[in-house]
């Protein structure tokens, strides 16, 4: 089975935020992100833009990397979404994951860095956002394992 992609380029930090901003827009209770990518690729900086689309543009939103979890709320009451974000770098075993809450994110937005540390445990619906360097700055690579699709607008097609 093919998945729908999306190839985009990210000159700059900026559209790298931007993209994070746009997918908060469409992101909904029981959503999960996987953000793949070496150091430095711009995990955190997704992750951050959406957190503050989501809870506000003043939220402190530090990298957990030492803590492996944070967790915000939605600033928009009527939504009460719990935005969980995961950072799996430094666990040596999918099972440690349980002990994160990873089941409890099930009816927030869990976004998931470093995703590849949970093994079969990583949710089958997901989108997937590959974030790599290339040409003046960094590329993503969206793969919808889900329905984001639909939802977000844009030139989605079949892996080459």
């Amino acid at each position: 089975m093919t998945h729908p992609v999306l190839t985009l380029d990210l000159a700059e930090e900026a559209d790298t935020a931007a993209l994070g901003q746009r997918l908060a827009v469409i992101a909904r209770p029981g959503d999960v992100i996987a953000l793949y990518g070496d150091l430095g690729a711009g995990k955190t900086t997704l992750a951050r833009a959406l957190i503050r689309q989501l809870a506000g543009p003043e939220t402190e939103a530090p990298s957990p990397t030492f803590t492996l979890v944070q967790t915000y709320r939605a600033a928009s009451q009527a939504s009460g979404l719990t935005i969980w974000h995961f950072d799996l770098y430094r666990l040596n075993h999918p099972g440690e994951a349980r002990e994160l809450g990873l089941e409890e994110a099930v009816d927030g937005l869990a976004l998931i860095e470093w995703p590849e540390r949970l093994g079969r445990d990583l949710p089958l619906a997901r989108l997937e956002v590959q974030l790599s360097f290339g040409g003046a700055g960094r590329i993503a690579r969206l793969v919808d394992l889900d329905d984001w699709s639909t939802r977000l607008n844009g030139d989605w097609r079949s892996p080459e």
